[in-house]
């Protein structure tokens, strides 16, 4: 028996020490990095967190292989914002992608606002640790500052060594015979203000044949041209948004103008998949960031009417086709071992996108609210899946606050790198956490802002386990109790339309994830003592800002015919190289 029990003892203490030694070999090298991210999908919209209507196996996979989180939470409720806090690590406050107006994310590829120079990108830091880094998809972090072709905003200039997508976003106007999509408020007035113009101009010019009206024609040709220069200088942006937004680049190249979105889908793929193989002997940081599943919601014809969840749901489970296609391709190049692998959306769904009674937008499960509110969960809680065969644990799920601002650490850690000291990050490295080295997250507080406007903070009470949220504004919801803005598209961040509280909003998320119930000072003993908590934290993080220039102000976001990406002479910009070759 004695001898048994020094064999097992010696036996253990072997595998033990071999499990030590292959999981610090395959920690020592530089994986390949693979980080998926969808655009407006709902974390109630796969499979592996509750849906049973949307099917979703590859993404399903990576959890079963990997480890999935449940409070996974994005820096910002829109997307320009928040893909700048995933490639930064820092909320967007602090790098002027916080908005202050209703002008929340970039609007055009001509503005001259996105994300610094100045800031450094995960892939920057990666690029310097010998990775090739490549960028296949959606950008929507800028183009140009001073001029075309400056590309200060570029992907390019921002530590990727290959690009291949869109500058912008898909919207409705990229898809023929949808209705549009951008500022179609404004534009519905500069119409009006238009035919009013015009309608004056007539009158007059009746009122002067017919002797009714007593006015030079100089009076009358002066208003014609002033109401031609208003109509030329407003519908010569919002009358061309599929040519000037809806492109494709491949590096500095725009290579369709307008983009044919038909076959978009399998140009992304392919390059993707063509990266993945150039660069197979590695190390390489692949990000796969998805046009899918943002409206115009364009699915190919092998997808259509395929899911139980209409179109919106024929679009994710094409995502997901493609994320399975990826995933396929690195088992065959014997790349899956050697791969850290991540998927995320960068925000919740957007409840308000209806065409009539269908729901074109994500679901958020039973999470309050939706894409472009800063505060309630619905518009920041979002999926968040790794998969590292041999490195993380298979099946684990993990309850604990993190952040995507997380993945800029923890890439740079796996690469090797050191993080900048010159500035402040937000992010924490997750690999201690994702092992099981460690039970709890680094995040205390997080800090949910809608544009520049703090709306609520998140408490991680480590010692009790509760999540304390504290929302100091929200949206009015329209109609009320809807639990959206469907009178506006979009909740606003301020002025009317929402409502400040004074105590705040207190809810314990552990208990009231879905934050059903406010607490009170008369049912929750610890009320005075969070809030006071929260205050505190909200005080010191102030302290941690400083003022940088706003890089989403009016003048940033709107269009400059100068900045306007185009591959042939402008304003004639039109061209398929794709097509060509």
């Amino acid at each position: 028996f004695v001898c048994f029990r020094r064999y097992l003892l010696m036996a253990l203490t072997s595998c033990l020490v071999w499990n030590t030694i292959g999981l610090s070999a395959a920690m020592d090298s530089k994986p390949n990095i693979l980080l998926f991210l969808a655009d407006d999908l709902g974390i109630g919209d796969i499979g592996c967190y509750g849906n049973n209507t949307i099917r979703t196996p590859n993404i399903d996979r990576l959890a079963r292989e990997g480890v999935k989180l449940t409070q996974h939470i994005a820096a910002a409720p829109l997307c320009t914002p928040s893909r700048a806090a995933f490639l930064t690590g820092r909320y967007p406050i602090r790098s002027g992608m916080a908005s202050s107006s209703r002008y929340r994310a970039l609007q055009w590829n001509a503005g001259s606002g996105g994300l610094p120079a100045n800031e450094t990108t995960f892939a920057r830091l990666l690029q310097q640790q010998g990775y090739t880094t490549g960028l296949i998809g959606k950008w929507h972090q800028g183009v140009n500052c001073d001029s075309f072709g400056d590309h200060c905003h570029h992907p390019l200039n921002h530590g990727f060594d290959y690009f291949y997508g869109m500058p912008f976003t898909l919207l409705n106007n990229c898809q023929e015979n949808k209705p549009p999509e951008l500022d179609v408020a404004l534009q519905a007035k500069l119409w009006l203000y238009s035919q009013i113009i015009t309608l004056a101009v007539l009158t007059l010019t009746a009122g002067k044949l017919t002797g009714l009206i007593s006015i030079r024609w100089k009076i009358i040709s002066c208003f014609t041209l002033a109401g031609s220069l208003f109509f030329i200088s407003w519908y010569s942006s919002y009358g061309f948004v599929h040519y000037w937004n809806c492109i494709l680049m491949r590096n500095h190249d725009v290579t369709e103008q307008p983009m044919r979105i038909e076959r978009t889908s399998s140009l992304m793929l392919k390059e993707a998949m063509s990266f993945i193989k150039r660069n197979r002997h590695g190390p390489f940081l692949l990000f796969v960031s998805f046009l899918h599943v943002h409206t115009p919601l364009y699915t190919t014809a092998k997808f259509l009417g395929k899911s139980r969840h209409g179109l919106y749901g024929d679009n994710v489970e094409e995502m997901d086709w493609m994320v399975g296609k990826i995933l396929d391709l690195l088992d065959k190049e014997g790349l899956k071992n050697h791969t850290f692998t991540y998927f995320a959306s960068d925000h919740g769904g957007h409840l308000e996108a209806q065409d009539g009674s269908a729901q074109l937008g994500g679901w958020n499960g039973i999470y309050k609210g939706g894409k472009g509110m800063g505060g309630w969960e619905g518009g920041i809680r979002v999926p968040g899946v790794f998969r590292w065969p041999g490195v993380l644990p298979a099946g684990t799920v993990i309850d604990e606050p993190t952040s995507l601002m997380d993945i800029y650490p923890t890439v740079v850690h796996l690469a090797g790198g050191t993080l900048p000291q010159d500035r402040v990050i937000d992010g924490r490295n997750l690999v201690p956490l994702l092992q099981g080295r460690v039970q709890k997250s680094e995040h205390e507080f997080l800090f949910h802002y809608c544009g520049s406007y703090l709306h609520a903070v998140r408490w991680h009470q480590k010692d009790s386990g509760a999540v304390w949220k504290a929302h100091y504004v929200t949206p009015d919801f329209h109609p009320p109790g809807a639990g959206a803005c469907y009178d506006r598209g979009f909740c606003p961040c301020f002025g009317e339309g929402v409502t400040h509280h004074d105590p705040p909003l207190l809810f314990d998320l552990s208990r009231d994830p879905s934050e059903a119930e406010p607490l009170a000072a008369d049912t929750e003993p610890r009320f005075d003592t969070v809030v006071r908590t929260i205050a505190r934290a909200v005080d010191k993080h102030r302290r941690t800002l400083t003022p940088v220039p706003e890089q989403l102000s009016l003048y940033n976001v709107v269009w400059k015919p100068w900045l306007q990406p185009c591959c042939g002479t402008f304003p004639f910009c039109w061209c398929d190289k794709e097509g060509d070759s």
